[in-house]
């Protein structure tokens, strides 16, 4: 792991020209080198902003870069609890490069990725979960997303777990003196309460698991593909469910010839919606690429959404795209609800009741049916806000090592099995729960986790 014995420094704020940004140094000579580089005698004064220009390195040309805003956060009521100087400067990479790279001449080094939020850990300033929901509160792309991640930060999540662990280190202990004292001939806690202490916790367990489960929607999003023969409407739906018109739509057939893709927000969900190449015999390779690539599309998408064209006669086709798709998650679009119906009223009556929304594209008929359907299919009406909401994999597959190791203890327990293995599967629990909050992380695990963050954050 990095030493947290020198200062580092970075850009703090996302690549890219900006009004604002912000430089960050962070260690025991942080203000020392932020002096520097302002060329100021004066201490800075502590959460005080100070108006003041940063200069380049004394043994380059000495000239100054820009005017800065300069604040010193001392420790620990800092981000990372070290001494903390942040210059915000005017949003040029340019500028913010020539200020990092007078720091670094002045002493600093460069930040490694996640480091700043590294620190912020090691010297507890939050714990694992909440070091990692930092990440997901940048990473955010819906407002449900945003909630679940500052849930996260608030330290929720944290309280929950650490709950349980308490609850199960007051069992171990219990267990322990029992081992620990035989000559007392008296055991700290029977079988009965055992058991009904591991299952109370093994249901708690039970229930953070399904609540994570629920939630993994919301942080890996769906993908939705919308697929059907051309001029059925599909890039006009597209472009209604995204708000803007991303894809061109005219009454050539051919027009969508590869994927076209955004990412929406459908009640919390983010989702990836691909609008396709239409899907009709063709000789054209472009074409024929192109639909081979919708079908491919088709095969790992979370819901598919066949848009069909009542006002035309039922096709071979069509039959064809129905009978592919039986087994797949799917919503049947019947679209063009302004123009007399072609298709038979029996056939119209039978697909009826089967998760099917009839829109009109020009009219803008339909839409909010739609969206809702689809949020049933993608099963977003499921999503709760529970404060201490889970959906880390990390976290789901240690609460699953947690509640196995659990189930292991109470077998052991009813068995009538020695103290000694219903202390092991108990541990087990323990070190699971610990490694979610980062308690007990070995150095690997901290920097696979930390090296995903970017450099400023």
């Amino acid at each position: 792991m990095y030493s947290t014995d020198d200062t580092i420094v970075a850009i703090a704020t996302p690549v890219g020209h900006g009004g604002i940004g912000i430089v960050r140094l962070s260690g025991p000579q942080a203000l020392d080198i932020a002096c520097s580089v302002l060329h100021r005698k004066k201490p800075l004064q502590a959460r005080h902003a100070t108006l003041a220009r940063a200069f380049q390195s004394r043994d380059s040309d000495n000239s100054p870069i820009d005017q800065v805003l300069a604040t010193y956060f001392k420790s620990p009521a800092s981000y990372t609890g070290e001494d903390v100087v942040e210059f915000s400067a005017h949003g040029s990479p340019i500028v913010l490069e020539r200020i990092v790279t007078a720091a670094i001449d002045t002493g600093a080094r460069l930040a490694e990725p996640g480091e700043f939020t590294l620190r912020a850990f090691l010297s507890g300033r939050f714990d694992l979960v909440q070091a990692e929901a930092v990440a997901d509160l940048v990473d955010a792309v819906t407002p449900a997303q945003a909630r679940v991640a500052f849930d996260q930060l608030e330290g929720t999540l944290t309280t929950a777990i650490t709950e349980l662990d308490t609850d199960l280190f007051d069992l171990v202990s219990r267990l322990e003196a029992s081992l620990d004292f035989p000559e007392e001939r008296y055991h700290f806690v029977s079988r009965s309460t055992t058991t009904a202490k591991i299952q109370s916790i093994t249901e708690r367990v039970e229930a953070l698991l399904a609540d994570g489960r629920r939630n993994r929607v919301l942080r890996e999003g769906r993908q939705v593909v919308i697929l059907g023969k051309p001029n059925t409407g599909k890039s006009s739906l597209f472009n209604r469910l995204i708000g803007v018109d991303r894809a061109i739509v005219t009454t050539i057939a051919g027009t969508t010839r590869d994927l076209v893709t955004e990412t929406v927000d459908l009640n919390g969900i983010p989702v990836r919606l691909v609008d396709t190449a239409g899907i009709h015999p063709s000789d054209n390779l472009v074409e024929v690429e192109g639909i081979a690539r919708s079908r491919k599309a088709g095969e790992v998408a979370d819901l598919l959404v066949l848009v069909f064209d009542r006002s035309r006669p039922i096709e071979q086709a069509d039959e064809s795209l129905l009978q592919e798709t039986a087994n797949s998650r799917r919503l049947i679009v019947l679209n063009k609800t302004d123009l007399p119906s072609l298709w038979p009223t029996d056939r119209l009556n039978a697909e009826k009741g089967r998760d099917v929304v009839e829109t009109s594209m020009s009219k803008q008929v339909g839409m909010d049916q739609l969206r809702t359907a689809m949020v049933r299919a993608l099963g977003g009406n499921e999503l709760q806000r529970d404060p201490s909401s889970i959906s880390n994999v990390r976290h789901l597959e240690l609460l699953k090592l947690a509640l196995k190791s659990l189930n292991q203890g109470a077998e052991s327990v009813a068995e009538g099995v020695s103290e000694e293995f219903i202390l092991a599967d108990l541990r087990g629990a323990r070190t699971a729960l610990e490694e979610i909050t980062g308690a007990r992380a070995p150095d690997d695990l901290l920097h696979h986790i930390f090296k995903h963050f970017c450099i400023g954050k």
